[in-house]
């Protein structure tokens, strides 16, 4: 699912030779800020405009999604993380704390749905 992406992004990183800027600590402090610069697109929003400021900052929004996404991808690659069962794995483990019968609907943590 990522692999095809993932190439692009190493090979558009290697040809720029930025490999050396993209240790897995760099790597982890981009992720965070590309994360806070997401949200800083919702800083004032509220329930009531949320849905117009998506709407007016959309584009915005996908760079800043992109760059997480990016950040993230690489980030797996360094290190060896095979993201996809990662991912797998971690709705699994997911599923298993958040049972239906006790999460519907419901927002809390898992230790604390009764």
């Amino acid at each position: 699912m990522f692999d095809d992406l993932t190439r692009q992004i190493v090979a558009f990183r290697d040809e720029r030779d930025w490999k050396q800027f993209h240790s897995p600590r760099n790597l982890a402090a981009s992720i965070s800020i590309e994360a806070a610069e997401l949200l800083e697109l919702f800083q004032w929003s509220s329930d009531a405009t949320l849905a117009d400021d998506i709407a007016a900052r959309r584009e915005d929004l996908e760079r800043e999604l992109a760059d997480v996404m990016i950040y993230a991808l690489l980030m797996a690659h360094e290190t060896g993380v095979d993201l996809e069962g990662a991912i797998s794995a971690k709705l699994a483990e997911n599923r298993s704390k958040y049972p239906l019968d006790k999460a519907h609907g419901k927002r809390g943590k898992y230790d604390k749905l009764l």
